[in-house]
């Protein structure tokens, strides 16, 4: 995991270099969503609910306190939790842009798999160049789930996909979606309180 400097209004707090591949995925929780394929891929079809229980697990692995609490099907962050969670949407942001300030950390095909380049498929986790912080794959391949609620039940993802076009894979582009759904453009990565 990176550590990311703190901001205005954000504090400091470490984000992995990658998303989650099916292998890590598979290692914690038994089994991949996703049937074949490259351990390396990122992991896809899982729902946001799937992504909370996973940072759990891994937590519990590794020996650490699990950050969300499941009660009467509601999920709640214990911020004095020092195990693994999603990012915020604001930590997301300012973990890809590393610093700049356009909507690309780099020229867009060095730095990302999008439909233009992609091959109409998914692509092995940081497989393109990183961002000056050292994150890959914060723009396209997949769209990453965040902590972040939009529009009551929605949650939102950020980054762009192997599937979309180039003006979705940008620093400030927003997605929601419901967080039952699971998705074959959408990923995530896992965060940690510094």
């Amino acid at each position: 995991m990176i550590a990311v400097p703190a901001c205005e209004g954000l504090a400091s707090f470490r984000l992995a270099a990658l998303p989650v591949t099916r292998g890590l995925y598979a290692e914690i929780i038994g089994r991949c969503p996703a049937d074949g394929g490259d351990d390396r891929l990122p992991v896809t079809g899982v729902t946001w609910w799937d992504t909370v229980l996973f940072c759990n697990a891994l937590s519990a692995r590794d020996g650490l306190a699990p950050v969300y609490r499941v009660d009467a099907g509601r999920m709640t962050w214990d911020r004095d939790a020092d195990g693994y969670r999603l990012p915020s949407e604001a930590e997301w942001e300012h973990a890809c842009r590393a610093g700049s300030s356009g909507p690309h950390y780099g020229p867009l095909d060095e730095v990302a798999w999008f439909r233009d380049n992609s091959g109409d498929r998914l692509r092995t986790a940081g497989g393109k160049a990183p961002n000056a912080w050292g994150f890959h794959d914060m723009l396209g391949n997949v769209w990453d789930w965040c902590w972040d609620a939009h529009d009551g039940g929605y949650r939102v993802m950020r980054g762009g996909g192997w599937f979309d076009e180039r003006w979705s894979c940008r620093a400030s582009a927003r997605r929601r979606s419901h967080p039952s759904l699971m998705l074959d453009d959408a990923g995530f990565r896992v965060a940690r309180s510094t």
